[in-house]
């Protein structure tokens, strides 16, 4: 039976990155994807991933996020590709709401400049994004957005050319403990390892069955609208993020003929099989996203729809990211449950998964985010 000394299962945003690392320390590794990524199958797809500093959903990942700028950087300087554009993030919400509370709340916590701005100044800085009375408007600059199939593509080639052994088009039928190894199964025959790293988006649940993770699959439509010349990215046009009564929206100022993108970043219909998401436009993707945008940014033509694509969410119940080890099986660690906001850290979890499975532990702050947070909810 062959073996290496790493396997990792899913080759998309987290996979590749923790590949890339493992192989650059000198780590014979193999990588395991049913598809030939980056692709549309999963979560690391539609072109533009939001990156942003004064992370709302809790202060806790500013240092992973500080060294996740350091590592698109990293990987933009050795891949020879721009993988990272800075346009900055309007916030806008209740004060005392999940958005722009948590944006003060990490800002204040690591030192992070804001520009709080009034309605007026909203309008004079960025025209056609519209702020509700009552609401408040934050700016952030370090903030823009990543190139997802570009970041992925970056690392997969990364990793190869360090000696990384990346094998598309094979289905995994599942893993087994073999004394201090495992031995993963596959379509093409077994695999030995002394580690695995299980990297594997909406079917991580199926892989870590045996942890009963609380995992839910969501189905996340996106939508490209043509759109005034105020939206442009040429002409300073930032990112948003809104916390409205209808749910959370967000999206990206038009860099090409597409236009303007726009997500609802709450909601999202239960997937029960990842591989059988309908993609196609259903009646009720559309509504809240085009009165979203009629009554917020009132400059895009949600009657000039030019393009839409689904994505998946595999959140947690509390939103948080698992990143841990097997409790039983410490040779296996795992990063699951990015709830649809992971993206912009998948290098940082690459690192800090390849630190786990070298070393046992990570210099990272990850404690937050250990899986027995929900073995102790359910004690």
């Amino acid at each position: 039976m062959e073996h290496s000394e790493v396997i990792v299962l899913g080759a998309g945003g987290v996979g590749s990155a923790a590949m890339w690392q493992l192989a650059r320390r000198g780590v014979a590794t193999i990588g395991l994807d049913r598809f030939e990524p980056p692709h549309e199958h999963g979560s690391s797809h539609g072109e533009t991933r939001v990156i942003r500093l004064a992370y709302f959903e809790h202060p806790h990942y500013v240092p992973l996020l500080l060294r996740a700028y350091e590592l698109w950087a990293q990987a933009e300087e050795e891949s020879g590709d721009d993988l990272y554009r800075e346009t900055g993030i309007i916030e806008v919400g209740p004060r005392d709401g999940e958005i722009i509370g948590g944006v003060r709340r990490a800002a204040t916590r690591h030192g992070l400049a804001l520009d709080e701005l009034t309605e007026r100044e909203v309008g004079e800085r960025f025209p056609g994004f519209v702020v509700p009375d009552g609401y408040d408007a934050v700016f952030e600059h370090r903030s823009g957005f990543l190139w997802v199939e570009r970041c992925v593509r970056a690392h997969l080639e990364l990793a190869a050319a360090a000696g990384a052994d990346v094998r598309t088009g094979t289905t995994v039928h599942g893993w087994r403990a073999d004394g201090d190894g495992v031995v993963v199964d596959t379509d093409r025959g077994r695999i030995g390892a002394d580690r695995l790293l299980v990297t594997a988006g909406s079917w991580s649940a199926g892989l870590l069955t045996d942890l009963g993770l609380p995992l839910e699959v969501l189905r996340k439509p996106m939508f490209w609208f043509e759109a005034d010349p105020v939206y442009n990215a040429d002409s300073g046009s930032p990112q948003f993020f809104y916390d409205t009564p209808a749910g959370q929206f967000y999206g990206f100022p038009a860099h090409d003929e597409r236009g303007l993108k726009v997500a609802q970043h709450t909601g999202g219909e239960p997937v029960a099989d990842p591989l059988a998401v309908d993609r196609s436009l259903l009646d009720a993707d559309l509504g809240a996203v085009t009165r979203f945008l009629g009554d917020h940014l009132p400059g895009v033509h949600v009657d000039r729809r030019t393009g839409h694509a689904v994505c998946l969410y595999t959140s947690t119940p509390d939103g948080h990211f698992v990143v841990d080890r097997h409790p039983t099986h410490p040779q296996v660690c795992f990063a699951a449950g990015l709830s649809g906001h992971g993206f912009k850290m998948t290098n940082t979890l690459g690192q800090i998964l390849a630190d786990l499975a070298l070393t046992g532990s990570t210099d990272l702050p990850i404690d937050f985010l250990s899986a027995s947070r929900f073995s102790a909810a359910t004690a």
